[in-house]
């Protein structure tokens, strides 16, 4: 599910938008494979957009014309005691910008679905015979790579962690002691303050009712069936994958939900805003500097519209 928008801009000129688009997180699996960060778009200054690739360009815009905006949602977890990999999150896209949502977390070496995207979902179950990688992959320019399992040191198998914009997702330790640590999160200061945000889930792990993997940053869901599983909103973080306490999928918990998206963007304060009933933006809609900042986390029916003039 997604929320859209279109935004108009009056004939002006020197309209430079510059923006940070971030999609939904993946959401994470009741086999322990996190959620993938959403893709991870940013122009602002000269700070790294996802994968730690060099910043993008500011949107010289047409005045006049309306651009579509769309808030992606986070991907939902797998249900308790289902061995299904989680929901990928839902793409967001300002005018010609996309940003793709994130990887589902996996199950197994037979359901691969969903776990690429802005950043890849981390890998559940392998196939330790032949080692091969079930991870998901991330998107270039957007986000990084899920994070290996260790499914083949059994009783404890330990599962990978969801990539984040700024790193790839941990591998779980040798002897499956722990799930995989999230990909880092990427902090900005397009708001005047530096946040981070899109980091991966944190990995689960079987045969431990009580683990917590709290290696996560940017507002992402810990592994484990125990713990803050879910991530937060308007983060882009992935949710982070659960487990089970004796190795029984009738034992599993819910994966985590990935963190919806956010869009910001910063333009001259030369120019004002009007922004129609049904459009959700942050507190945050103020004067940095000789810049406005507009921070859009919502919207009610996909058909509101923001003049500047």
């Amino acid at each position: 599910m997604f929320l859209t928008r279109n935004i108009s801009y009056n004939q002006t000129a020197g309209l430079n938008v510059q923006y940070l688009v971030i999609a939904g997180g993946g959401g994470g699996s009741a086999y322990g494979g996190a959620g993938g960060a959403g893709g991870y778009r940013n122009s602002y200054a000269s700070e790294n957009s996802g994968g730690n690739s060099t910043t993008e360009n500011p949107l010289a815009l047409t005045s006049g014309q309306a651009y579509s905006v769309i808030v992606g949602a986070g991907g939902a977890g797998s249900a308790a005691t289902t061995a299904n990999n989680g929901t990928k999150g839902s793409n967001s896209t300002f005018a010609t910008i996309t940003s793709i949502g994130g990887g589902g977390g996996g199950t197994s070496a037979s359901n691969t679905s969903n776990m690429d995207g802005g950043s890849g979902g981390g890998e559940g179950f392998f196939d330790s015979t032949n080692n091969v990688d079930y991870s998901g992959d991330g998107t270039a320019g957007q986000g990084s790579d899920g994070g290996r399992g260790n499914g083949n040191n059994n009783p404890n198998w330990g599962m990978g962690g969801g990539g984040g914009a700024g790193g790839v997702g941990g591998q779980a330790a040798t002897g499956g002691t722990s799930g995989g640590a999230g990909g880092a999160a990427l902090s900005s200061s397009i708001t005047g303050s530096s946040i981070a945000r899109a980091g991966g889930g944190g990995g689960g792990k079987w045969e431990h009712s009580g683990h917590v993997n709290s290696n996560v940053t940017g507002g992402a869901g810990q592994g484990g069936r125990s713990g803050s599983r879910n991530a937060t909103a308007n983060t882009g973080s992935g949710g982070g994958g659960s487990g089970s306490g004796n190795q029984s999928q009738s034992a599993t918990g819910a994966g985590g939900n990935g963190g919806s998206g956010i869009i910001i963007l910063r333009y001259p304060n030369s120019f004002n805003a009007t922004i129609t009933s049904g459009v959700t933006t942050s507190a945050l809609n103020v004067d940095v500097g000789s810049d406005h900042v507009t921070v859009i986390t919502g919207t009610s029916t996909g058909s509101e519209t923001i003049t500047f003039s």
